[in-house]
This record gives structure tokens, sequence and C-alpha cells, in this order.
């Protein structure tokens, strides 16, 4: 996809975080989650997304060093809301999957002891520091160890799949998009999980072979995605009269990145203020490419319905995908 595509980069990071939520079975809509992120949805599945897409930020920002501080640090951007006691902590303590919450009896993996976290991060640090691998397939035994490992109390499958894509792209692998690879793994969850469960075993080929399926399924919905966002944009300039050098140019593009704004995000992202923000609105409301949800003077927002369309479609797609289909 490389870079003909690196403008939509923010809005494919924010479809994967919102993937990779939807695996734990916290779910949202497109527009619940872009209004989280200016502050106007309290909605805790929305704040929980948005701080994934957060962790994944990290992930990415700090791929040119995969050590156990750059884990830490992922993990706090993703727990520091909800979890502020053990955001960016090794856990202290047992933890198992399945099973009760009295013990460990039936579960159907029980972790390693927590005294024995730290040695093995250290150990997975150096796994992903060979180059003498297959990118993908390493990324994909990385992700299943770090799984087995279960550093933390909360977060783990989302922290592990943000570092999938923080060493995808220390790598090079992927250079300038976040490849939507948890909406891959959403098309059938059980295989994913059984995937793991089969590592643990010693079998290293399901893990890496349904990841790679979850590439090829990521790339043509991400495809679609930035096809529908492109149209929309390109739809968009034939319904606005407005001068060539107009505020309201400006934030179109950006609203292909981020389809709920407020006063506040246009001023940050744009250095737009005061009375230039509603004159770069206006004829933006008035084509019906922005709609206005708040009703009250002050702190009012916008948001773009084609815009969060396409991701809700992009949403809607998947388990609908399976390789050899668009």
């Amino acid at each position: 996809m490389g870079g003909e595509i690196a403008p939509f980069g923010a809005v494919l990071l924010r479809s994967e975080s919102a993937a990779s939520s939807q695996i734990e079975n916290l779910t949202a809509s497109a527009r619940a989650i872009a209004e989280a992120e200016i502050g106007a949805s309290a909605r805790r599945n929305a704040a929980e997304i948005v701080a994934n897409t957060q962790a994944m930020e990290a992930a990415v920002a700090l791929s040119d060093r995969l050590d156990a501080d750059t884990i830490l640090t992922m993990h706090r951007a993703l727990m520091h809301s909800n979890e502020p006691g053990t955001a960016g902590a090794w856990r202290d303590q047992q933890v198992w999957i399945g099973g009760t919450t009295l013990g460990p009896h039936e579960a159907w993996y029980v972790a390693p002891h927590h005294s024995r976290v730290p040695s093995a991060i250290d150990d997975l640090v150096a796994f992903m520091a060979r180059d003498d691998l297959p990118v993908l397939p390493q990324a994909a035994m990385r992700h299943a160890q770090f799984e087995s490992i279960h550093p933390f109390c909360d977060g783990n499958g989302r922290t592990g799949r943000a570092l999938l894509h923080a060493i995808m792209r220390n790598k090079r692998l992927a250079r300038n998009v976040t490849i939507p690879i948890s909406a891959g793994l959403l098309t059938d969850t059980n295989a994913y999980f059984a995937t793991l469960d089969a590592y643990r075993t010693g079998d290293t080929e399901q893990i890496t072979c349904g990841l790679s399926a979850a590439t090829f399924i990521a790339v043509t919905n991400g495809r679609r995605l930035v096809t529908d966002l492109r149209e929309t944009r390109a739809e968009w300039t034939d319904r606005i009269r407005v001068r060539r050098d107009a505020a309201a140019w400006r934030v179109i593009d950006l609203l292909v990145r981020r389809p709920v704004v407020n006063a506040a995000l246009l001023t940050r992202e744009l250095g737009l203020t005061g009375p230039a923000v509603y004159r770069a609105i206006a004829p933006l409301a008035d084509a019906g490419i922005l709609v206005e949800f708040t009703d009250q003077r002050r702190n009012r927002a916008w948001r773009a319905p084609e815009v969060l369309a396409a991701l809700d479609a992009f949403a809607a797609r998947v388990g609908r995908l399976r390789i050899g289909r668009a």
C-alpha cells in the first residue's frame, strides 16, 4: 500500500485500534469513538478504544526501540485511565485464562508465575532483536509468546497487538501506515485463540499462517476503506463553492482523519481561532458535509456523517471477508 495512502494512516490506525478492542468485546460505533476523542462522549467502551489508539500511537512512535520500557509505555497509554494503579507495571500476581476467579484449577491456560515475567520479557526482547528470520513469522511468534507470558493483569491482548505493529514498523515491513491486522483476526476469533493455544504446545505453524491470512484480509479491507474515503473527499470538492485559499479546504482534509471536530480541535490542528473557525465550518455545514450534533451555544461540535459511515462499513465487512474474496 506504501506511501500512496500515507495521508490515511491516522484513520487506519484508529480502525486497527477499534478492531483490536472488539476482539476483547469492547465495541463502539465510529461516531462514539470520534466523539470520545474530543471529549464529547462519556461512553466507557469508546473511551477505552481511544486509549487503545494512544497505545498504538506509542507503539509506532517507539518502534525504533523495542525493549521492556517500550512495552511498559504502551501499556501505560492503554490503561492509565481505567487502571492507574497497574498501568505500565508488570503484574505482581498469578493470572490465568478461563476457569473461575477462585483459582486456576479448570483454567484453559495458566501464565508463568509473576516472578518470572521480567526475565521472560528480556528473552522476548532478545528474540525481537534478531534479524535472521522472515519478519512476519517472527512477528507472529513474538505475538504468541507475549500473550503466553501475559505480563499484565489486564490489557495483554491489546498491548500485544499494538506491539505486533511496532515490530512490523521496526523491521520495515510496514513503513507508512498501520495495517488493520486485528480486523483480519476478527474474521474468526475462535481460530485466532486456537492458534495461540497451539503455539503453547510447540506448534508455531498455525499462528504464522493465521497471522499471514489476517494480514491479507487487512490489506483488502484497508484498501476498500481508503477507496471509500477518497471517493467521499472527491465528491465534497464538487459540493462546496469557496475560494481556493479558504480555510474550509483545510478542514475538509482534516475530516478524513478526524470526522468529529470542535473549535478546540480546529485551533490545535489548523491554527484557526475565534470567528475563523465558524467561517470555515459554515460552507461545509451548508453543503451537508458537516452536521452539528450539540444543542448549545458553547462547546459546539460537528460530525462528518459520510466519513463515519465509511468507518462503520469497514467494521461491518469484518467477518465477511475471507482469503480469495474482495
